[in-house]
């Protein structure tokens, strides 16, 4: 799942706006955990492109330093004291490892370098900003959305629960509130809940021994969607990977909304899901590190700036307006 496109991620790589010549230069340093999947290769497409459209506007002159760490958290630390040491203006951060990224926010907080987490929030040191989706919202939104669905076909779920990276906020704000809303709904049980560590292979392991343990098993609720082919895998080999209306169906609601899910979602194989919107996440951080370049206020409430998703069903996902994951959007 390691994909790494050189050309456009290697580290060092600097892209800068075409702006006029009195625009005040702004070099991010923009440090990704990983390339593992679409989602990050849009919210970079995104952040370059918003970076140029609104940097023209506020005659900020975006230039970008990127680096990756291959999902590696002592990588990603040492990247980061490279930006640091480069002199860059801001630095805008996914992190492999939620707790392992406060010691890089308190290096570059050290050197009087404003410091964006996106995405993914640090859970010990208070960044200068967070911006990223709501994930909270994110799992609340598809879980009320699912225990309707659930509720109106009179269908009382069994589920398994496949969560992502126990170190990993959003995984954990989706878990909290898939539990929030379902364990008292009446509806959908948890039979149990399978960390995967956002490993492709633990989701299809992880299915297929859950199935073997819980044969009873009618639903599932995915941390992710992103690993949706393993998933798939593990149901084709119960004979459960089945479009809704027919009795095997397994009813699955999920987060994100990759590409994978699309389709899936479009076959009739996932009933709901809450996209991340990768586009929206992109304009904010951009509009937050401009306000940061002006020295002036983000109007973040208490340091966060979060968008939220949309909820995705069989009934709207050809209509959803700039679904990154969806062809020709």
């Amino acid at each position: 799942m390691r994909v790494l496109n050189k050309a456009l991620f290697a580290a060092g790589c600097m892209i800068a706006a075409t702006l006029p010549a009195h625009a005040k230069d702004f070099t991010v340093g923009l440090s990704w955990n990983a390339m593992d999947n679409q989602l990050p290769v849009k919210w970079q497409e995104y952040l370059q492109s918003e970076g140029a459209k609104q940097g023209a506007a506020a005659d900020v002159n975006f230039k970008w330093v990127i680096n990756v760490a291959d999902a590696d958290p002592t990588r990603q630390a040492a990247n980061i004291e490279d930006l640091i040491n480069q002199g860059v203006d801001l630095i805008i951060a996914r992190a492999e490892d939620a707790a392992a990224i406060g010691a890089s926010i308190r290096a570059a907080k050290e050197a009087g370098i404003p410091f964006m987490t996106f995405d993914r929030e640090s859970s010990t040191t208070k960044p200068t900003v967070h911006v990223g989706g709501d994930s909270f919202d994110q799992g609340k939104t598809t879980a009320e959305a699912f225990v309707a669905l659930l509720k109106d076909r009179g269908v009382t779920g069994k589920c398994i629960e496949l969560q992502g990276s126990l170190t990993d906020v959003n995984a954990m704000n989706r878990s909290k509130a898939w539990h929030e809303v379902t364990d008292n709904s009446g509806v959908v049980t948890t039979l149990v809940s399978v960390p995967t560590e956002w490993n492709p292979d633990l989701f299809r392991s992880g299915t297929v021994n859950a199935l073997r343990a819980n044969p009873d098993a009618n639903c599932m609720f995915l941390a992710s969607d992103f690993a949706l082919s393993a998933v798939q895998s593990a149901l084709e080999g119960a004979d459960r990977w089945a479009p809704r209306g027919d009795a095997k169906h397994v009813w699955i609601a999920t987060q994100d909304v990759f590409p994978e899910a699309v389709t899936a979602m479009q076959g009739g194989f996932i009933d709901v899901g809450t996209t991340y919107d990768a586009y929206a996440h992109a304009q904010e951080a951009i509009r937050v590190a401009i306000e940061l370049a002006k020295g002036e206020d983000a109007n973040c409430p208490d340091g966060v700036c979060l968008a939220k998703g949309r909820l995705a069903t069989q009934e709207n996902i050809g209509t959803l307006e700039n679904l990154w994951s969806r062809p020709a959007n």
